[in-house]
């Protein structure tokens, strides 16, 4: 299932209020609007439009609850992520739900690891991104500012119930058209690299 579908399905039924964080281009946004939902999407870069506040979850201002908050990729960059997490409660209804599509640096390891690196150094060799500079380079100072996985599970696990959490590929977005998500899938289906993608549902708790 591909992310907008993922969110669909998760999120209440049309119109649901609908707060987006880290909204990037507003792709998801404009196709939560176009199945009837309320939505409301925030990134200090948004591009312009009713639906768009160019804006931070610390300093968004207005009023909810919503009924559901979606994050894809982005929960993982907040500098404080006790605080967000706390936030985006506080933002929900009673029952409300958070969808996350989310990265888990913590599994980028080992044999995932080597086959990212040297995914890499083939997308550069043929002219896409440049290489890093070495292995421990690409494995872990690239992702040195942001979240592990435990960490957002044990701040996630403080204030929602888990509904639902699948792992899925991820790294593919980031290797552009030299790996598709067909074939990291494949990898990770015959047991020779793990998922570092997750997507989870969580519920807050009911009054």
């Amino acid at each position: 299932m591909d992310l907008r579908a993922f969110v669909l399905a998760h999120v209440p039924p049309p119109p649901a209020r609908v707060l987006e964080i880290g909204c990037g281009r507003g792709d998801l946004a404009r196709e939560l609007a176009g199945a009837g939902h309320d939505v409301t999407a925030i990134d200090p870069e948004a591009p312009d439009g009713p639906l768009f506040r160019r804006v931070t979850l610390e300093d968004f201002v207005e009023p909810g609850p919503f009924d559901a908050v979606v994050a894809s990729r982005s929960l993982h960059h907040l500098p404080d992520l006790a605080k967000a997490v706390d936030r985006i409660a506080a933002l929900l209804r009673a029952g409300g739900v958070l969808v996350l599509n989310e990265f888990a640096k913590d599994r980028l390891e080992g044999p995932t690891a080597a086959w990212y690196y040297e995914s890499r150094r083939a997308l550069a060799a043929a002219g896409g991104r440049d290489a890093p500079a070495s292995f421990g380079a690409c494995v872990h100072q690239e992702h040195a500012d942001i979240h592990a996985y435990e960490d957002m599970r044990r701040e996630l696990d403080r204030r929602f119930a888990e509904r639902l959490l699948v792992w899925v590929p991820y790294l593919h977005e980031e290797l552009g058209e030299a790996v598709s998500e067909d074939a990291e899938r494949a990898l990770i289906d015959a047991g020779k690299i793990r998922a570092t993608g997750f997507r989870y549902v969580g519920e807050t708790a009911r009054s």
